[in-house]
């Protein structure tokens, strides 16, 4: 297993630089840059004349580098990502992109993962109900709720949810994670004492970004737990277990559903970008600062080093949500081997 996982991270270095190859690309692909950006601003707000504007847009860009071919400017960034851990400086911010990148990251791995899990304890358990309860009004509820899940557009459940809080309940302060009295509090105030009303103002606020993201996620985890486990229930060994005398819910429980959650544990390999973007919708509406508002954000103004690092952290997530799935195989599976020796 040591050596399957260090092959693994060996592989996903070649892979992580053509990613960010591609991804450079892309990004510098449309017409226009941080100096465009600069110029419309400083003649829509700034009152300024718009030969005043492009000398000022043209001295920015020839400060930053922004007229140097594409090819300089990747392999300037590229080579301050692997000699100094520098991933360039955010045009927008006006600060390290690292720091830009960190201010955000842990909120929306924290919102992505309590997502994560709820939708995958969730959804298989309902998925098992369903599929144990087949064609009974539990599944076709169940079923229903699905369809729901997979078809409503996240952004319009967000709108809908933030009409009703806003004005239906008059609830304040939407657009933050944190009430103003909590924003400057510390979660841990001493030894033993725990911040406990802070964690409840921010569940407060970000419950509905949970819910929302969670719906698509629950929605997919059941529909295909109910079809992997209705044709498990279907197999021989299924059959012999029942022949030997098994209980239904240790035939269920032991034999059908380790065999039925392989495509859904092989999913999560995909999962994990998935989810830190999956709220990007909902985060938007709400206005959160979390990573998917700040992708839309950056490459709207043309913060290059911005969206690519931030494109680099989902490529290294899915790279590490990969080596995370098969792991999760093996030890799910003991007829899966890796390696000739395992």
């Amino acid at each position: 297993m040591l050596r399957f996982l260090v092959t693994r991270i060996l592989q996903s270095i070649p892979v992580l630089m053509v990613m960010s190859i591609i991804t450079f690309a892309i990004i510098q692909a449309p017409p226009g840059d941080y100096g465009d950006f600069i110029r419309a601003n400083m003649i829509v707000q700034g009152g300024a004349t718009p030969e005043a504007a492009t000398a000022a847009a043209n001295a920015y860009r020839e400060t930053h580098g922004l007229n140097d071919p594409m090819v300089l400017q990747y392999g300037r960034w590229i080579w301050g990502i692997v000699a100094h851990g520098d991933f360039g400086t955010s045009y927008a911010y006006n600060k390290p992109v690292l720091e830009v990148v960190m201010q955000r990251l842990p909120a929306t791995i924290a919102i992505a993962l309590t997502c994560h899990l709820l939708a995958s304890l969730l959804g298989i358990s309902f998925g098992i109900l369903a599929a144990v309860k087949q064609y009974s009004w539990v599944d076709t509820v169940l079923s229903f709720i699905s369809f729901l899940g997979m078809t409503i557009p996240r952004f319009l459940l967000a709108l809908i949810i933030l009409y009703i809080l806003a004005y239906k309940l008059n609830v304040q302060e939407i657009g933050s994670f944190y009430s103003s009295k909590f924003g400057g509090q510390a979660y841990w105030l001493g030894w033993f004492d725990f911040n406990w009303a802070k964690l409840w103002n921010l569940i407060q606020h970000v419950w509905p970004v949970i819910l929302v993201a969670t719906i698509g996620g629950l929605a997919y985890n059941m529909r295909v737990m109910r079809a992997n486990l209705l044709d498990t229930l279907n197999a021989q060994y299924v059959e012999t277990a029942r022949a030997k005398g098994l209980g239904e819910g240790a035939v269920i429980m032991r034999h059908a559903v380790p065999n039925a959650l392989h495509p859904l544990i092989a999913y999560q390999g995909v999962v994990l970008p998935y989810m830190l973007t999956g709220e990007i919708e909902v985060a938007i509406v709400f206005g959160l600062a979390t990573i998917g508002p700040a992708i839309v954000g950056s490459m709207a103004i043309g913060d290059v080093y911005v969206t690519a690092t931030l494109l680099l952290v989902l490529g290294a997530t899915l790279i590490i949500g990969n080596i995370i799935a098969d792991v999760l195989l093996v030890a799910l599976d003991p007829r899966i081997r890796v390696g000739a020796d395992a």
